[in-house]
């Protein structure tokens, strides 16, 4: 038994086949994301969850909001080691670049007071992001540093009690979510439409855009 153990093979979580067409992947996955948050910033009608926090934070201390992401992303990555989750290359890159292609993008979107731009780019910004999340997360190059905190706490038990991945993602946006508005976060119409409608975007997306792993043959 033991023998046969020390022989099998570990197929690796990240998969390594074809890693130039699946780093490029991300990249370009994680700048649609980036983009797709400067719009919906630059919407003001109300900004996802995590960046409700990210541009309240931003108000409060006067940090650019892109620069506000990558610490935010790296001080989650801090909280993984307690939570034992393994970071891929697409875990850091995911910390990093988002937030600088949002200090690059935003000053470039043209604001305007008028509501039917605004409500094209609040759109338009949640399927560029739903796009870029196909991309990044089709690349299997790691979870991103917010997404990794929520199945780490899944993987945790209070007591008796289990924490679903439902339930941690729910209780943690909710708290970021309520921490960004008391900083003055952006809340509006584009929170509620993120909430509600990046799931489904991303179930139509993620299939079309997942890289299919080369199949790998389990020594026995």
């Amino acid at each position: 038994m033991s023998g046969l153990a020390s022989t099998r093979r570990v197929v690796p979580l990240i998969p390594r086949d074809r890693f130039p067409e699946r780093l490029t992947r991300c990249v370009f996955g994680l700048f649609l994301f980036g983009l797709g948050i400067s719009m919906l910033i630059d919407a003001e009608l109300g900004a996802a969850p995590w960046d409700v926090f990210h541009t309240g934070v931003s108000e409060l201390t006067g940090i650019g909001t892109g620069q506000v992401i990558i610490i935010t992303g790296i001080a989650l990555l801090v909280i993984w080691i307690p939570l034992r989750e393994r970071p891929g290359l697409g875990t850091i890159l995911n910390a990093v670049e988002i937030g600088l292609v949002v200090d690059f993008m935003l000053p470039l979107i043209p604001s305007t007071d008028l509501l039917l731009p605004r409500l094209a780019l609040m759109f338009g910004g949640i399927v560029v992001i739903a796009v870029g999340s196909g991309f990044y997360i089709g690349a299997g190059l790691g979870p991103g540093p917010r997404d990794g905190l929520m199945t780490g706490l899944s993987k945790r038990s209070i007591g008796r009690y289990s924490i679903s991945t439902r339930r941690a993602r729910t209780s943690v946006e909710l708290i970021v979510l309520a921490v960004g508005i008391a900083l003055g976060g952006s809340i509006g119409i584009g929170t509620a439409a993120f909430t509600f409608g990046i799931g489904p975007l991303v179930q139509i997306f993620l299939p079309r855009l997942a890289m299919q792993p080369a199949r790998t043959a389990a020594l026995t």
